[in-house]
């Protein structure tokens, strides 16, 4: 076995003052390992708007002082301890966001697991985790390809998969908001198993990339302020769409209640148009009732989920959308304002390896 390094650059979260807080460092790669832990040279990481909240201080949830920020990432295997039995050295891998959530529901245990926010995450060269909190990488996709999946892949399937009894099928309607992360996989998805699709955006350029990954209409929000409302229309019967992949937040939650079916699930997975204040403008609960459907909030996904997702991405031949511009580890503070500019489509890439 060749010798395994002794350092690795490393960023950590110095200051919650905005990108600036963020600072590189070269450090010592952990050792020994523990007995379920996997040294894992990580090849790629990709960016999400929780990575972009953390260092502002916006994050609501759990973290550590200090933390490595990173969320997502893919690579491979260099070393193992004595009990691993999942994974030996050369294996390609991705991480999982919360190392905990193995199946089932979330807990407040398992909240406190997170790269990037409790656990240190992946914006590093090398990082060690326990094999409980790594799956095996798609074979057909590049490790650019695979760090885009542990959240926004994840989410996505969780919001169109998750509800026992209620998963999405053939025919059915999806409303997507904008072209991040979460959106694009849900357009993906959904188009793969046969629903029509939705879709939201401000550009008539990424109009035309919705389209080009399956998109049946694509609605303007700026041109059309009650966008919800002429989604509606666009469905059968003008019922209304099956499930909406919520990610605008206090912004967007009116239309896309305008949207919904009877019966039809809402996935709540993010607020990038900002948390709101509870103004008259925001729905509240009662509108759950108004409208007779399923109002559901979830945080990414559980292992089970990560492992069913990549078999269908497997079978489908499905390749995660990246933005084409790539950024080295030493860019990272580069990367971070490319996404808060919203200047990407598809994923933000880090590139790890030297």
């Amino acid at each position: 076995m060749s010798e395994l390094p002794a350092e690795g650059l490393t960023w950590r979260v110095k200051e919650l003052s905005g990108f600036d807080g963020l600072a590189l460092n070269r450090e010592s790669v952990p050792a020994p390992l523990g007995d379920r832990d996997c040294l894992v040279k990580i090849e790629a990481a990709s960016l999400n708007f929780r990575d972009l909240m953390i260092p502002k201080g916006l994050y609501p949830f759990p973290m550590k002082s200090g933390v490595v920020p990173g969320s997502d990432g893919a690579g491979t295997v260099i070393a193992i301890g004595s009990r691993v039995s999942c994974f030996k050295p050369g294996d390609n891998v991705c991480t999982i966001l919360n190392q905990g959530h193995h199946h089932g529901s979330l807990t407040p245990a398992i909240m406190q697991t997170s790269l990037g926010g409790s656990l240190d995450g992946t914006f590093r060269q090398y990082g060690v985790f326990p094999e409980s909190g790594l799956v095996r990488m798609p074979p057909s996709l590049s490790f650019h390809e695979a760090s885009a999946l542990p959240c926004a892949g994840v989410t996505a399937w969780n919001a169109l998969y998750g509800l026992p009894g209620r998963a999405l099928k053939q025919g059915d309607t999806v409303l997507t908001l904008g072209t991040g992360g979460v959106s694009l996989f849900a357009v993906q998805f959904a188009v793969a198993a046969g629903a029509t699709v939705i879709s939201t955006t401000s550009s008539s350029a990424k109009d035309e990339k919705l389209k080009g990954l399956g998109a049946h209409h694509v609605i303007n929000y700026r041109d059309d302020v009650r966008w919800g409302e002429t989604a509606k229309r666009l469905t059968e019967d003008q019922h209304g769409v099956d499930f909406v992949v919520e990610v605008g937040g206090a912004t967007t939650l009116k239309q896309s209640m305008a949207a919904i079916k009877i019966d039809g699930i809402v996935a709540i997975v993010g607020a990038i148009g900002g948390q709101g204040t509870g103004g008259e403008s925001e729905p509240g609960l009662l509108n759950a009732w108004y409208n007779t459907c399923i109002v559901r909030g979830l945080a990414v996904g559980s292992r089970t989920q990560f492992e069913e997702m990549n078999r269908a991405i497997a079978v489908s031949g499905l390749r995660p959308v990246i933005d084409e511009r790539v950024f080295r580890l030493e860019d990272l503070k580069e990367a971070y304002q490319h996404l808060w500019d919203q200047k990407n489509f598809g994923k933000v890439i880090v590139h790890c390896s030297p």
